[in-house]
């Protein structure tokens, strides 16, 4: 079987167990199953076998169940009802001050829950009710909480940036630093963006905002509040920027300090610890499978000699390095639409690889770059799923108007996108301070 013929069969098997609603991990089962018996026969068992245990059993995978866990227990330590109201304290009394504080919640938010679509639900339930309450205009509160949740695979601690290093075999230290300075500079812009268009047109916000009473206290007691969350923080990103830990360190660390966070917060509690332990094996065990599952099909894909044919294929175009980079992005820009983002990632790094190697990109550049599409993919109409998933929590809201929202963040996002493809110490400035 020719590597074309194979490469066809085994991606059209998979978009058509994703399209029709298979899970992830059985798709790839499937998927790998079939790859085997076809390449091998039944004397591929053992292979297939051997390689989900080796895949399963890697080091590097670790953090991901910890990272899970440090989430879930910060969340239910009521660090995250500390921030906001440190935050809403911060920020003062401006003009436009919920769509302030939604950015910086969603964007906080969406680095410990591991989901855009959870954070999109989760503050269009809570928070988005609020800011109607309080005169904010609806669309741009919207947009406001999409833009802010869509950041969760940028801002490190990524459990997608790990998955991608894992498989790309590329430093998962580097590659989950490398989001920090992407995801500053995508809500700054963000913020700009909101102070501008109430500039421009008042009504957009109330004159003062005057429905907060949670806040409370001084701006330097706020401060101090908001310290404990940044030390986790540090304990997670800082050992990793320092070379003192491995990312698996930093995990374990952080979940340390999420436990000791949560004892002096007086939520520390079996019950709590149990929630926290479920929720994380039932998330991770789902991931690790996948990844598993999306190893295989990578050797299966490799010794199709795909790869190689299509690395070969490319030199032989002789396209233009800013042209290859944009079709490289373009293609995933559209699936992402469509499909999950894990699947789609997991079937397009091992194409990748090679064609990286061809046009000498840098792969911790690439693959931030690969992030940020995955970021704006999700909430790109007509099918980006984030916006669904708002739509879910605020069924009242018309779906062309949750478009209608999205798109100046979804431009927002691509200018973002390509000054970092311009300028790319935008992105390796950071990693290349981590050392090797």
């Amino acid at each position: 079987m020719s590597w074309v013929v194979a490469l066809t069969c085994g991606v059209s098997l998979l978009l058509i167990l994703l399209v029709i609603g298979v899970p992830i991990f059985v798709a790839f089962l499937i998927l790998n199953v079939a790859g085997v018996l076809t390449l091998f026969g039944s004397a591929g068992f053992g292979m297939l076998a051997n390689s989900m245990f080796t895949s399963a059993t890697m080091s590097a995978l670790t953090a991901v169940p910890l990272f899970i866990v440090m989430g879930e227990v910060l969340f239910r330590s009521g660090a995250m009802e500390v921030l906001l109201d440190s935050l809403d304290r911060l920020v003062g009394r401006i003009r436009g001050r919920q769509y302030v504080l939604c950015i910086l919640l969603s964007a906080i938010v969406g680095a410990l829950s591991g989901a855009a679509m959870a954070v999109a639900g989760l503050l269009g339930r809570s928070l988005f009710p609020t800011m109607i309450q309080r005169g904010y205009d609806r669309k741009l509160s919207a947009g406001t909480i999409l833009a802010g949740a869509s950041l969760d695979p940028i801002i490190p601690p990524s459990v997608l940036a790990i998955l991608i290093a894992t498989i790309a075999q590329i430093s998962t230290g580097k590659l989950l630093v490398a989001g920090l300075v992407p995801g500053l500079i995508l809500t700054v812009m963000f913020l700009i963006y909101v102070a501008i268009r109430i500039t421009l047109d008042p009504t957009l916000a109330p004159a003062i905002d005057e429905g907060s009473t949670a806040a409370k206290g001084s701006a330097t007691m706020a401060f101090i509040k908001m310290l404990p969350s940044a030390f986790i923080f540090f304990l997670v990103m800082g050992l990793v920027m320092l070379g003192v830990a491995t990312p698996t360190e930093a995990a374990a660390t952080g979940v340390a300090g999420a436990i000791i966070l949560a004892a002096c917060y007086g939520k520390l509690s079996w019950r709590m610890i149990h929630a926290a332990l479920t929720s994380g094996v039932k998330v991770s065990s789902l991931l690790l499978v996948v990844m598993c599952c999306a190893v295989m099909f990578s050797q299966l894909l490799t010794f199709t000699g795909a790869p190689q044919a299509l690395g070969e294929i490319v030199t032989a175009l002789r396209l233009p390095g800013w042209l290859m980079l944009t079709i490289m992005l373009a293609l995933p820009f559209v699936l992402f639409m469509f499909l999950d983002q894990i699947a789609i990632m997991l079937v397009l790094v091992p194409i990748y690889k090679p064609i990286l190697t061809i046009y000498s990109f840098d792969e911790i550049w690439f693959f931030t770059l690969f992030l940020i599409v995955a970021t704006v993919g999700g909430i790109s109409p007509p099918f980006g799923y984030t916006l669904f998933a708002f739509k879910s929590a605020v069924p009242e809201m018309p779906t062309s108007e949750i478009f209608s929202a999205s798109w100046p963040f979804v431009w927002l996002i691509m200018l973002g996108l390509v000054l970092m493809a311009i300028f790319p110490p935008l992105i390796t400035w950071l990693p290349n301070l981590a050392g090797p």
